[in-house]
């Protein structure tokens, strides 16, 4: 509530709420005004009349030599001395258009991605002669999403942060005839399986709940459709990891173990795409393993490219 008294140009506030914008009147007649709420009731005293108005409507009581006289108006709009109520009301109206417009923001996380998986060693594809046997098939290491849920948080129309919850499923699929296991030095070495039948494809499999946090920018492309670029971090728990070896009398061996993986995982993420179809990398950056218990008391780090198709609409 605003309370002006006084001549023209001095003035007095009590607030119960945030201060509001009083537009400054020249008749220095008017002692006191008083304003409740945005445009609700502003009432106006000088020596010969109270002015009780709500909105433009309103009620004058004047003083005269006959007594006091009672008077109903409509006001004109543009001469309503609250014009700071159509400024309010035209904030009011952005804001709802605001609330409206990020209220409809969708990102593009939820939907199926199909890619490759390798893993690189201080930045080079390249690995150590002690850890050759960890060498992929890149163009048979294949990794699989499901990202199931999803929540957007929209800071516009196109713009917002998106997150929500995942499936990751990595198979890397050793270029040797060798698998993987944990020796007895607690350090992931090489396993040549026990065979007579030689081996057709060996792999290490992993299967991780990921969670990303995403900041998305939607960029219109024609009526209705959108360019999508999003970029952001995404966090990683280990469910399950196994080995699996087929040799080539059809015999298949199976091992799940932990192979001295991290529980958590972090990385970086980016998609970029049109409508529902998206590319992405991602790229794990805290260790693979637990110190000193990886391949060879190495720690890899593992990378993913790929496509997704995304189900947001």
């Amino acid at each position: 509530m605003s309370v002006f008294t006084g001549s023209f140009g001095q003035e007095q506030k009590t607030t119960d709420e945030p201060d509001q914008k009083l537009l400054t009147v020249e008749d220095s007649n008017i002692k006191t005004r008083v304003v409740i709420g945005r445009d609700l009731v502003n009432v106006e005293e000088n020596d010969s009349s109270v002015t009780v108005k709500v909105k433009n409507r309103g009620i004058s009581i004047l003083e005269s030599l006959e007594g006091p006289k009672i008077r109903v108006e409509k006001y004109d709009e543009e001469e309503y001395p609250g014009e700071y109520v159509r400024e309010y009301r035209e904030q009011d109206e952005d804001n709802r258009d605001a609330y409206r417009s990020a209220r409809n923001f969708r990102g593009h996380w939820s939907g199926i991605d199909f890619g490759f998986n390798n893993y690189v060693f201080y930045g080079s594809a390249d690995l150590p002669d002690e850890i050759s046997f960890m060498n992929l098939n890149t163009g048979k290491s294949f990794c699989y999403n499901l990202n199931f849920t999803q929540l957007s948080i929209g800071l516009s129309r196109h713009i917002g942060f998106v997150t929500g919850a995942g499936i990751n499923w990595n198979n890397y699929r050793f270029a040797e005839n060798n698998s993987i296991q944990v020796g007895e030095d607690g350090v992931v070495t090489e396993l040549i399986p026990d065979s007579e039948s030689p081996v057709k494809k060996s792999k290490f499999s992993t299967l991780y709940l990921n969670v990303p946090l995403l900041l998305e920018i939607q960029i219109p492309a024609g009526y209705s459709h959108r360019l999508n670029v999003a970029a952001g971090i995404v966090g990683g728990l280990k469910l399950n990891a196994w080995t699996k070896t087929v040799f080539k009398d059809g015999e298949k061996l199976k091992s799940n173990g932990d192979y001295n993986l991290c529980l958590l995982r972090a990385g970086t993420t980016a998609r970029i795409g049109y409508e529902n179809f998206m590319l992405f990398g991602t790229y794990y950056f805290s260790p693979w393993f637990r110190e000193s218990r990886g391949p060879a008391g190495f720690n890899p780090e593992p990378y993913e490219i790929g496509v997704a198709f995304t189900f947001n609409d």
